[in-house]
């Protein structure tokens, strides 16, 4: 199996909530950007950034409502904004397809990664003590590049993960998550921002050799 799926898959099953916009080309092959919406169990709802290459199918079949099932991974570029990167996150689709009527309760989020964290992990506690942990985990690509992916733990994931070292070697599974946030712009104006990132389930080292 290819090296480069095996440490970094994602599978989703939604509906298309914002219809397919040119985003760049390459080589003659040009990519879009679509919108996916998939349920929480809690009722809740994350948007997620989809890339598909125009090769796969036609842009203009994809609609608000439409039910997709994708998998392909989760990667990140930085884009200079002003005086600073900003790091944009999707998925970038290998496989698709087009799901019926008969399957509309089918709901599916799943990610996974195998990679190294780049950054010594941030711990903190929320007002009602919830414990959490933000790692960001870079998952190496072929050809020397990496991904480099947000990662949030919660409870004792973000009590083990609180106690790891930049450079730990960290498989993790778990969802993609979007929340919404205000970014201040100067003195007196913010904008609202979506943010992305993996809660992850489950965390393991692996101890190098």
């Amino acid at each position: 199996m290819n090296k480069e799926i095996d440490n970094n898959f994602v599978e989703l099953v939604g509906e298309i909530s914002k219809e397919a916009e040119y985003s760049h080309e390459i080589y003659g092959e040009r990519f879009y950007i679509i919108s996916m919406k998939v349920q929480r169990t809690s009722g809740n709802e994350d948007e997620i950034p989809v890339m598909v290459s125009g090769r796969m199918c036609n842009p203009k079949e994809f609609y608000t409502g439409q039910r997709l099932k994708v998998s392909g991974q989760f990667r990140s570029y930085n884009r200079h904004e002003e005086t600073a990167n900003r790091l944009i996150l999707y998925v970038f689709v290998q496989e698709m397809e087009f799901l019926d009527e008969m399957q509309d309760d089918l709901q599916i989020n799943d990610i996974y990664l195998d990679g190294y964290i780049c950054k010594e992990p941030t711990y903190r506690e929320t007002p009602l003590g919830r414990e959490i942990s933000d790692l960001l985990v870079a998952v190496n690509r072929s050809y020397g590049k990496s991904d480099y992916i947000p990662c949030i733990c919660w409870g004792r994931n973000a009590r083990y993960a609180s106690k790891l070292e930049a450079g730990s070697h960290v498989q993790i599974s778990g969802r993609i998550q979007s929340r919404t946030y205000l970014k201040r712009i100067s003195d007196t104006e913010k904008e609202e921002r979506i943010a992305y990132e993996v809660s992850a389930g489950k965390i393991n080292v692996v101890e190098e050799n």
